[in-house]
């Protein structure tokens, strides 16, 4: 789709290209990702040219190999849109910051081009569904009149996909962020209720029975990640090639590097905990668990202590001057200390009870502050150690979770709903994620991750992966560099909210310990693939970059495509082009609403079978998904470029 005509156009007579308006690092990672992953034009609007993000558009745009244009404006409005191309593009992503900037935009560029796909980034969950109704409803009423300025080739390429997406980049980072912690390395994709990955097979690595299909042979022998941050930059000698026939994917195995669509797992609900003990024998175990040793602490003991040394020696002075029972020596003097009455007024007293007594009472003042302030510290102390759920001491292979925030709650929801067991630290007892922690029942540290021991308590040395999610970058890397000490080869994971700090931290961590993953990304980084999926239309469910190309998986009707219908599998398979990973039944039009989706791709495709045989028939009735190449899509969803005949698997 992209072209040298792109190139030499204005920004605003531009057509059937897509514009990016944010005032973050997301508009940014989505202006790199639709220009080098998927050979998109897009025009950036941008609030200014001097900022980082800007600085770094505009050179993009000095490349002069790049379709990328920057236009500055402070707000999107309608004559910024216009100025845009809004009115010709095929696709819009609204990423600022904030919601009504977002809605205000999305309902302006619904009104100029009622057949562009919005893809609009919101915060507020419920608000976004409403609004995702509203334009789609918009779009249904408007398409059949069309819009006299806009392109009508543009529209009629579109009119069948004028979708509305609302995404949040939140959401859309977590299955990242799961998968490296859990698998490692590869990007994710979930359809039908199931989680696939591309996963790299070394030079002579036998195939595995979660292995689906070979995406691609890899330019080398040893690539780990070329889909991701790891990525070899330098080509081998017959370079990378995607979708492969069986007989290159088959000789080349023993000597280049392979990616594979792997299935990674089932999601399933996490079990219930089971209640097999009575209510006595219960709350005996849960007072057997609880912090008594808090009030036994240095600070208690020393206060309480002197207190018991005071009382002693006022004790024994008492004896001496005062006839009577000994435990009428010592209750007197506390007395005195609390200061509950008994003066020595009576002519009875003697003068050394008095002395005594206002002795008691000056050191009463002393000593009671420090009395109350040791209780009220112990019984702090208690009350978050009580709330503190521990591992097991035999618990290992389990993943770490460091903080409970937006981001965090969201992946320990997610990763409950795999089999990996998982422990908690959150410092902040109110954070979002800790009632869900226990709710689910799961290990929990009320601690500060950074303070020591509290990885230790977290079985870190036993642990096989690490999650670092809080807000502050140095204290994330802090935490990173301490864990490695404790287990050098533990897998580790951590947000960062700055791309070029996160960068500088995994190339250094990666040549410090190179036999372990590393992986420091910001969110930008990781939902960017899935905003760029969603303006690619509602039939692509993902991007997957190769090295230096991608692939796209795609959901396509076979009815109308003769590349498909009427063939097998096997016939249907296109070198280099297209392949059939699954088939099913079509069903309803397939939707891509923030509540159907993780990472931005649909969950809403049912009964498709991922390991169809080869001979099976692609009929009318029929919908399947393919992983294809950038030329491929085209020509499935056009049909007008022709294909010399390519060998079949």
């Amino acid at each position: 789709m992209t072209s040298t005509l792109h190139l030499r156009m204005p920004v605003g007579q531009r057509s059937q290209h897509m514009v990016i308006c944010g005032d973050d690092g997301l508009a940014r990672r989505l202006a790199v990702e639709l220009d080098a992953v998927c050979g998109e034009a897009v025009t950036v609007v941008l609030p200014s040219r001097r900022d980082e993000h800007g600085a770094e558009i505009a050179a993009l745009h000095r490349d002069p190999l790049s379709p990328v244009e920057l236009l500055v404006a402070a707000r999107p409005d309608e004559q910024t849109l216009r100025a845009a191309g809004v009115e010709r593009a095929t696709a819009l992503a609204l990423t600022y910051g904030d919601d009504q900037t977002n809605m205000t935009a999305a309902l302006v560029a619904r009104g100029l081009n009622p057949s562009i796909r919005l893809v609009i980034r919101m915060y507020h969950r419920e608000r976004g569904r409403h609004l995702e109704r509203l334009l789609d409803r918009a779009a249904e009423v408007r398409a059949p009149a069309g819009d006299a300025t806009a392109d009508t080739s543009a529209i009629a390429d579109t009119s069948a996909d004028a979708s509305t997406t609302v995404l949040s980049d939140t959401d859309t980072a977590v299955p990242e962020l799961v998968s490296a912690a859990a698998l490692g390395h590869g990007h994710t994709l979930q359809i039908d209720g199931k989680v696939f990955r591309g996963v790299v097979r070394r030079a002579g690595a036998p195939a595995q029975s979660t292995d689906l299909a070979t995406l691609a042979v890899l330019s080398g022998a040893h690539q780990d990640d070329p889909a991701g941050e790891d990525s070899a930059e330098t080509p081998g000698e017959d370079g990378t090639q995607l979708l492969p026939d069986t007989h290159t994917a088959y000789h080349r195995q023993f000597t280049h590097g392979r990616l594979m669509l792997e299935e990674v797992t089932h999601h399933h609900a996490p079990e219930a905990p089971t209640v097999s003990r009575g209510y006595g024998e219960r709350l005996r175990g849960h007072l057997r668990h609880l912090p008594w040793r808090v009030f036994l602490s240095r600070e208690v003991t020393a206060v309480f202590g002197a207190l018991a040394a005071i009382v002693l020696l006022l004790a024994v002075a008492t004896a001496l001057v005062e006839d009577g029972p000994l435990w009428r020596a010592v209750y007197l003097p506390l007395l005195d200390i609390f200061t509950m009455g008994d003066p020595a007024i009576g002519e009875e007293e003697s003068a050394a009870r008095r002395v005594l007594q206002l002795v008691a009472g000056f050191v009463g003042l002393a000593v009671l502050p420090l009395v109350v302030a040791a209780t009220m510290n112990a019984s702090e102390a208690f009350r978050t150690a009580s709330a503190n759920h521990p591992p097991a001491e035999d618990l290992g292979d389990h993943i770490v979770l460091i903080g409970l925030g937006k981001v965090g709650t969201r992946v320990l929801a997610q990763l409950r709903t795999t089999a990996h067991q998982v422990v908690a630290v959150e410092r902040d007892p109110h954070a979002r994620g800790v009632a869900l922690a226990r709710e689910l029942g799961i290990p929990l540290l009320l601690e500060d991750a950074s303070a020591a021991g509290v990885l230790e308590q977290a079985r870190i040395r036993q642990s096989k992966s690490l999650l670092v999610l809080t807000r502050d970058d140095s204290e994330n890397l802090d935490i990173v560099m301490a864990a490695r000490e404790i287990n050098p080869g533990i897998r580790v994971v951590m947000r960062l909210y700055d791309d070029d700090f996160a960068a500088t931290v995994s190339a250094t961590m990666r040549a410090s310990y190179p036999a372990v993953l590393t992986r420091s990304r910001s969110v930008s980084a990781l939902a960017a693939p899935a905003f760029a999926a969603a303006m690619m239309g509602r039939h692509v469910l993902g991007v997957m970059p190769v090295e230096r190309g991608s692939l796209l998986f795609t959901v396509v009707e076979v009815a109308g495509h003769p590349e498909l219908e009427g063939r097998s599998v096997h016939q249907a398979f296109r070198e280099n082009e297209w392949r059939v990973l699954a088939v099913g039944a079509s069903g309803a039009r397939l939707t891509a609403r923030a509540s159907d989706t993780l990472a931005g791709f649909p969950t809403t495709l049912q009964g498709l079978d991922w390991r169809p045989p080869h001979g099976r028939i692609l009929r009318a009735g029929d919908r399947v998904v393919l992983a294809t190449t950038r030329r491929g899509l085209d020509v499935l969803m056009t049909g007008v470029q022709p294909h010399p005949p390519s060998r079949r698997t």
